[in-house]
């Protein structure tokens, strides 16, 4: 439907791959309302963003609480229009061995991984729903593939959000909006370096990516590109579908 506006949420929008979509999905037509914590990086965000012709806004916007995405929701009304695309790449990263992580640590990756998706989404689906016509992504984790050691709250949460994708799938299908999911393999962001430095990674990441079939790393532009391209017209026969852009790390 090429009279519909495309006006994209983008959580996690200030820096690396969320940063990256916000770029593609600008070079794509839309205009990019970036709900982050990060106010100057947003700011630079968006000022690249008016550079290319794209309308932009910054919203600081906790995705695990109710209220803050509601405000997030309110200024990009006011500053765009009604969302017609939602991409979550906010999210936090936790490591340690089950019998080390308490009870705490695992609802703060839950609130932000899993219930930070579900709420984020509520928020648009009225706007979507409104113009017959939406696109809802989420960056999940190749993690939640394959099994990974010593995060099973982080893989649990991000497997969450692949079981998420179906069943909205299913029943948003019907109202014109797909819904699909992107799990990064090892993708080089300050997020993947943190945890190298931290032993996270045995051998480092170039050692780890060397065993890939590609032989290398993931760059924020190969998930941004997925992303853009689910968000497109041409996706529009795509949803439920997890799409695995991960150098082979697993094969669907």
């Amino acid at each position: 439907m090429t009279d519909i506006v495309k006006v994209a949420v983008v959580t996690g929008g200030a820096s690396g791959i969320g940063a990256e979509i916000c770029r593609y999905l600008a070079k794509s037509g839309s205009d990019i309302a970036i709900w982050d914590l990060n106010e100057a990086a947003m700011a630079s965000m968006a000022a690249e963003i008016t550079a290319m012709g794209r309308r932009a806004t910054t919203c600081v916007v906790d995705i695990s609480n109710q209220e803050s995405i509601a405000a997030g929701i309110a200024k990009t009304h006011e500053d765009l229009g009604l969302v017609t695309i939602m991409v979550n790449s906010a999210g936090i990263h936790a490591t340690g061995p089950i019998m080390e992580i308490d009870e705490a640590t695992w609802d703060k990756v839950m609130a932000v991984n899993l219930k930070g998706a579900f709420l984020v989404t509520k928020a648009v689906v009225p706007d979507m729903e409104a113009a017959g016509w939406g696109r809802i992504i989420y960056i999940s984790s190749s993690s939640a593939q394959t099994g990974s050691p010593d995060m099973c709250h982080y893989v649990a949460s991000k497997g969450g959000v692949i079981a998420l994708t179906k069943a909205l799938a299913v029943e948003l299908g019907p109202k014109g909006i797909t819904v699909n999911n992107v799990p990064p393999g090892m993708v080089v962001t300050p997020m993947l370096r943190n945890l190298e430095g931290n032993g996270g990674i045995p051998g480092g990441v170039e050692a780890m990516a060397s065993r890939l079939p590609v032989r290398k790393a993931g760059q924020p532009e190969n998930m941004a590109a997925a992303v853009a391209f689910l968000a497109s017209e041409e996706a529009g026969y795509i949803t439920g579908h997890t799409l695995s852009v991960n150098g082979g790390r697993y094969f669907n």
